[in-house]
């Protein structure tokens, strides 16, 4: 117990002294910064708190990397130390095509495609940094990182079930036939610190029970940066969320099972690399496929003003009003645009009632007191009017526009008079300022 522990000690100073648990850091920081300038340049309010979300993201990341650890220790998953910096390389260049290609599916399926390549070269790369490379690459067990990858995928589906709701940020995408339309992003990430047994006969001892995958007594850290990326415009946050959770506890199962006979029999492991790789992409696109089969859910209907997101603490959530449900009156006026609205409230500046439809199509009707310092349109973040002006980029944000905090938006040149105001709704392709 005594050298268990000292293992546990010792991965977690390893853990702290290497740069890649930091980068992972750096880079949530550096993204929910980002998500803020687009939330203050799209809906011109702050939805989220980037040093909130930073910190629940370590939090939830740790609680969750504890127990995955232990399971990855009693399957005696394990890692040469050499290795952490091979999957971290492969991890970073891999982010410069795509920040979702972070996944740690992505790189442990390709090195165990580069495992097999090196398999038909056995007297190659043998000397100075290759053969350093080219060893850590020989030496790693990819049947069991799979099973890791595997794990990860249900962690993220519980993460994504938990919490993915909360962190989706309203957008105004450019639809169909160039009409602006409401959505949402969701996107998040999570730095997990796990910690992995050494091979067998890397100076450890002997483990108290007999592994499934091999390892010894001994530990290695490995920072994991882990989450997911999605967009929806035919959907709620939390069906959205719950259904990405599923997915991807269906593609962790799959990806298991497919490890699991790799470990069992050998030959196996090519095509479980691949899997790996080609089930995340599939998530990917198989969630963009079935957008563009759905209807805009945050668009207005001819009588009422559909909500599309509703700001913490405001009055709104205070009054229960829910995203997706239309309000219909204010102060028995009938909302035709949101100048409507700003004229009903001012109506009676102390106090508003309201009419709303649920997302049931039954109306309930609410009352309160207006206080000063209230937002103007009592936290109600409406459904963008069909030629809104400034839109959300249709391609997530690449690394550098992460660390540049350009939001991506696209400003689209105004109706004009003599014009169709089709025609006039075509974007101009043109960043906006930020």
């Amino acid at each position: 117990m005594t050298d268990w522990l000292a293992s546990w000690g010792t991965a977690a100073l390893k853990l702290l002294i290497q740069p890649y648990y930091y980068i992972a850091i750096l880079f949530i920081m550096l993204y929910y910064r980002r998500q803020l300038a687009s939330e203050r340049e799209m809906i011109h309010v702050k939805l989220h708190s980037w040093g909130k979300e930073t910190w629940r993201s370590l939090w939830t990341g740790l609680a969750v990397a504890l127990p995955l650890s232990a399971a990855a220790a009693g399957l005696g998953i394990s890692l040469p130390p050499a290795a952490v910096g091979l999957i971290w390389a492969v991890s970073l260049v891999l982010m410069l095509f795509r920040v979702r290609y972070l996944c740690f599916a992505y790189a442990v399926g390709l090195l165990g495609i580069a495992q097999f390549v090196l398999s038909f070269f056995p007297d190659s790369l043998r000397s100075g940094w290759p053969g350093t490379v080219a060893g850590a690459l020989r030496a790693m067990d990819i049947p069991a990182l799979l099973v890791l990858a595997a794990l990860l995928h249900l962690c993220e589906a519980l993460l994504a079930r938990w919490q993915g709701a909360a962190l989706a940020t309203p957008l105004f995408l450019a639809g169909k036939r160039g009409k602006v339309v409401g959505a949402y992003r969701l996107e998040a990430f999570w730095p997990l610190p796990l910690f992995l047994l050494l091979p067998a006969g890397a100076g450890g001892g002997e483990l108290p029970w007999q592994p499934l995958l091999g390892g010894s007594l001994g530990l290695v850290a490995l920072p994991v940066l882990t989450g997911f990326s999605d967009v929806t415009q035919g959907l709620l946050p939390a069906r959205k969320a719950a259904r990405i959770a599923g997915r991807l506890a269906l593609s962790g199962l799959v990806l298991l099972g497919a490890a699991a006979l790799a470990a069992w029999w050998s030959p196996l492991t090519l095509p479980a690399a691949l899997l790996a790789v080609l089930l995340r992409e599939g998530l990917f696109h198989y969630g963009a496929l079935e957008e563009r089969g759905l209807s805009p859910a945050f668009v207005h209907p001819p009588a009422g003003r559909k909500v599309l997101a509703v700001l913490p603490g405001s009055p709104a959530e205070e009054l229960g009003i829910r995203p997706g449900e239309v309000l219909l009156k204010v102060n028995g006026v009938l909302l035709t645009d949101a100048a409507a609205l700003h004229e009903a409230l001012r109506m009676n500046p102390a106090f508003c009632k309201l009419e709303v439809q649920n997302l049931e199509g039954e109306s309930k009707y609410l009352q309160r007191a207006i206080y000063d310092g209230d937002h103007h349109q009592l936290g109600m973040i409406l459904a963008p009017h069909s030629e809104e002006l400034i839109t959300a980029g249709a391609k997530p944000p690449g690394i550098f526009g992460i660390i540049g905090r350009r939001t991506g938006t696209l400003r689209r040149r105004p109706a004009q008079d003599g014009l169709s105001r089709g025609a006039a709704a075509e974007p101009a392709q043109k960043p906006a300022k930020g």
